[in-house]
């Protein structure tokens, strides 16, 4: 199952409220501003704290 990337325009960051880009080679959610990478699990958002896995500046770099 695909995600559907209508949903960024409604889900946020649960640590900042902030917003999410989606990242198809790793299929997950990621925050900039915390350096977060939530998982995407079957096409669903998994937006839990501790499910979600830290990320360095330089991943968060290559994402540009």
């Amino acid at each position: 199952m695909a995600f559907d990337k209508k949903l960024l325009d409604v889900v946020a960051c649960p640590v900042c409220k902030g917003k999410l880009l989606f990242n198809p080679q790793q299929q997950a959610l990621i925050c900039r501003f915390d350096r977060l990478s939530y998982p995407v699990r079957e096409g669903i958002p998994v937006l839990i704290e501790e499910k979600a896995t830290q990320l360095t500046l330089d991943e968060i770099e290559a994402l540009k």
